[in-house]
């Protein structure tokens, strides 16, 4: 099939190199002259395993390519993936749409014949009802169909996520479009995962309500896990203990810093912000989020208390500053709120990351090391932020030649009873 992806960040890229990989002839357009020229060239934007390696077999097999001609790509293909970010409007915290929106102006320009308009971008329920309305004049009724499509791609397993899905949903009332994209995507559905054709509206709520779910379960186990600190539990017993019944289910009920990225902030506020709309009350999804936003707090609290309420001068190293492990993506990482607060109380703050070195924080401040060794090294306290492979089996006492440093695991990947055999002052979340 002839495909046109239209938006070449996160989403964008993955799902045209997958859809490539299954056989499609595949054009991923984008605005950003740099970024197209760059992916021209074998530059990647993103950090995502295994993701230069499928794009570059597509390319060389001439079945992905990319461009900044929207119209022509348009033209040329038979469906249309519109895979722009919908970022959240700092005043009200709605989805802002306006990319979607300049792309629809572009669609209705080039329907040349008929097409297949599907929307991969994370929308507020009726946006596709909205796109129909812009697209439809007299003349063109018959030549496109609105779909809703919705990504279910975690970060740093996207591909896998893309090829092996638990679920494909596809909403349409459209025969024609329906066949259309159980053809597409059958290469995949028949291996493991399940095709759903549903209706557009309710495919844009699952997406939302999908996130705002899994965001919960990440905010419930955070304050179970405040309550285990104060009552001696080990948290990971709780998961444990609840994960089991598959009535609840063990995925996201880890402990840690909160959850951040490109989806979770954003979504769950954008959820809130329809539900205004539609003069509903989605209380719980409230709790998450203001749970979620002040959950640095807590964290901030506990290295106060590790560090005897002194930060002055302290010398204290991040291993890893992404949201999670997987991805270079920064956004809403717990580290963005502790590490300038721990600046301004006068700590020297340095950091290896494994995605290398993120201009985000100031470079005079904030040291970069491109070894963990460098980076451990004379540290008071140790702050593992992110659960990479690497950080998993160290040696503290190797990498560190201070007799009295410290330990605050915000991912629980190490044994409390082990390090103390180690002589370690080890800390952790919810045990």
């Amino acid at each position: 099939m002839k495909i046109c992806v239209i938006g070449s960040g996160y989403v964008g890229l993955v799902s045209g190199a997958c859809f490539a990989e299954l056989g499609n002839n595949v054009i991923c357009v984008d605005k950003n002259l740099d970024k197209i020229s760059n992916l021209k060239n074998g530059v990647i934007p993103i950090y995502e395993p295994g993701l230069e390696e499928l794009i570059q077999r597509n390319v060389m097999q001439k079945r992905l390519q990319f461009s900044t001609n929207i119209s022509k790509s348009i033209i040329k293909s038979d469906i249309i993936f519109i895979c722009v970010g919908t970022p959240t409007k700092i005043k009200s915290n709605e989805a802002d749409l306006k990319y979607i929106f300049q792309v629809v102006k572009d669609l209705k320009k080039n329907l040349n014949k008929y097409k297949i308009i599907v929307t991969k971008s994370t929308v507020p329920v009726t946006t596709c009802d909205k796109i129909q309305k812009l697209l439809t004049t007299k003349t063109n009724k018959k030549l496109f169909d609105v779909v809703s499509n919705p990504e279910f791609l975690r970060e740093g397993e996207a591909i896998r996520d893309f090829m092996f899905p638990d679920r494909v949903v596809v909403g349409t009332n459209s025969k024609k479009a329906n066949i259309i994209l159980k053809n597409l995507y059958s290469p995949i559905i028949k291996k493991k995962g399940r095709y759903f054709n549903t209706s557009r509206r309710a495919a844009e709520v699952i997406k939302y309500a999908a996130n705002a779910f899994l965001a919960t379960k990440i905010t419930f186990i955070n304050e179970i896990a405040n309550l285990c600190e104060k009552l001696n539990v080990d948290v990971t017993d709780v998961s444990l203990g609840i994960g089991t019944d598959e009535r609840i289910g063990a995925r996201f009920l880890r402990a840690g810093p909160g959850y951040g990225g490109s989806c979770f902030p954003k979504d769950t506020r954008a959820l809130v912000s329809t539900s205004k709309k539609f003069k509903t009350n989605l209380s719980i999804v409230k709790s998450t989020i203001y749970s979620n936003d002040t959950r640095y707090k807590h964290l901030l609290t506990k290295i106060k208390e590790i560090l005897n309420n002194n930060l002055n001068n302290k010398k204290i190293t991040f291993l890893g500053v992404t949201f999670k492990a997987g991805t270079d993506d920064m956004r809403d990482s717990a580290s963005l709120k502790l590490i300038p607060y721990l600046i301004k109380k006068g700590s020297k703050v340095s950091y290896y990351e494994p995605t290398g070195i993120k201009n985000v924080f100031d470079k005079k401040k904030v040291i970069y090391f491109n070894n963990i060794k460098d980076a451990c090294k004379n540290s008071d306290l140790i702050i593992i932020n992110t659960e990479w492979n690497e950080f998993k089996q160290l040696n503290f006492n190797r990498l560190n030649n201070k007799k009295k440093f410290k330990i605050y695991d915000l991912r629980n990947l190490y044994s409390p009873s082990k390090m103390k055999n180690k002589n370690i002052k080890y800390f952790s979340i919810g045990r």
